[in-house]
């Protein structure tokens, strides 16, 4: 599978990420050639070769965009940042439709983020401190950058966000930007994205850079097991003393040994009981499950002086932690709990259903990078078909076991 790998410990930015790209090997002129087709005029690509501590990258820019001409014949100034003005723009271009539903999608999530921060309706909702040209050719043409080279998923390292402060049209203020932490915190719940600051005393992470991860970025992490074919390396806008002010990215093929490069870490909740009734575990695994337990298991433990007794463990989402353990807590004898972050990797899934000569059934497919290990049917369709068939649960597993 061709996957893209992207090192964001100097951040990222939408003109580090078009940069990088570019430099990994798209021709500019073909990159000219597919931002034709959105009808936005008015400005100029700029691409050098620059130094950042030592590192040699390309340095994209968007220089002096004057006006944005709709289907109509009108103009967009570079003061018209609402999401109507780009939805028309995009869906008015002769862009595939994949990467017109790509690019609605990421602007959209980034028009939701700044009308949170700022307490605006997402039509009134504006991109404050971006140029709508800069913004419209560092996302569409990121996307465009990634169909040219073929690149089937995006990676990425965990997210340095510097510190410091930036100036905007609401004064200055700290980083990370209002926006650029909106986003990001949505990734830490869903996708296992961790956020950091080195001490560099300057903005890294954008919003624009923050929504491209959000949206394209399928696990953060380590670098996967790959075979790295190219490498591209994008520059930040400042050359700063002591940092390569950089972002890498890194195209190949995962190897037939890669795992997800990483699967959002867990909470994991443990306690240990020896004084309650047996009965009642399984009304408080069921109530834990439906507030959110990704797991809920039992383990049955010797404690001091010979005590039998059962460890109660459940795996979590950080979102989820508080909730369950006021459940444990009120449905349970146990007075302490003990609670920590678990990292783990698992198997990429998708479940795919198929029709058998006993009907159809959902299968949990799960692959080792692009190698199939195993194809398990879900347990909930084998016993609708045992229900409906009359048939023995086991002779319906047993029968499925080998699709």
């Amino acid at each position: 599978m061709k996957t893209a790998y992207l090192d964001c410990s100097s951040g990222i930015s939408g003109d580090m990420c078009l940069g990088a790209l570019v430099d990994a090997g798209i021709p500019i002129k073909k990159l000219e050639s597919e931002l034709k087709k959105l009808r936005v005029k008015g400005y100029k690509l700029s691409v050098k070769k620059v130094k950042r501590s030592g590192f040699a990258a390309t340095k994209v820019d968007v220089l002096l965009p004057s006006a944005i001409p709709s289907p109509a014949g009108k103009s967009h100034q570079q003061s018209a940042k609402t999401w109507k003005d780009v939805e028309k723009i995009i869906k008015a271009s002769s862009l595939s439709a994949s990467i017109k539903q790509k690019g609605l999608k990421v602007f959209k999530k980034l028009f939701e983020a700044e009308a949170k921060v700022h307490g605006e309706t997402f039509n009134k909702a504006h991109l404050h401190e971006l140029g709508a040209v800069d913004c419209i050719v560092d996302i569409m043409g990121t996307l465009m950058c990634l169909e040219l080279l073929d690149i089937e998923r995006v990676y990425a390292s965990h997210v340095n966000l510097g510190s410091g402060a930036v100036k905007t049209s609401h004064g200055i203020l700290p980083v990370p930007a209002p926006a650029t932490i909106e986003i990001l915190r949505c990734m830490m719940h869903a996708a296992g994205c961790k956020v950091y600051s080195d001490g560099t005393p300057f903005e890294l992470t954008t919003p624009t850079g923050a929504v491209i991860l959000k949206e394209l970025s399928s696990g953060f992490g380590d670098m996967p097991d790959m075979i790295i074919d190219r490498i591209g390396i994008g520059a930040g806008n400042k050359d700063i003393k002591g940092k390569a002010n950089v972002l890498r990215v890194f195209v190949g093929e995962l190897s037939a040994m890669s795992y997800e490069p990483s699967t959002p870490s867990v909470i994991v909740i443990e306690t240990t009981i020896d004084d309650m009734n047996p009965q009642i575990y399984e009304y408080v695994m069921e109530k834990l499950f439906k507030a959110g337990a990704l797991d809920v298991y039992l383990t049955q433990i010797i404690m001091k002086k010979g005590r039998p007794a059962v460890k109660l463990t459940v795996l979590c989402g950080n979102k989820e932690k508080e909730n369950l353990m006021k459940i444990i807590f009120e449905e349970t004898t146990t007075i302490g709990l003990r609670f920590y972050e678990a990292d783990r990797k698992t198997l990429s899934r998708e479940i795919k259903q198929i029709t058998t000569k006993l009907g159809k059934v959902n299968v949990k497919i799960s692959k080792l990078g692009s190698k199939v290990v195993r194809r398990t049917p879900e347990y909930e369709d084998c016993k609708r078909l045992a229900k409906k068939l009359n048939m023995p649960l086991i002779e319906v597993m047993k029968e499925l076991s080998h699709l």
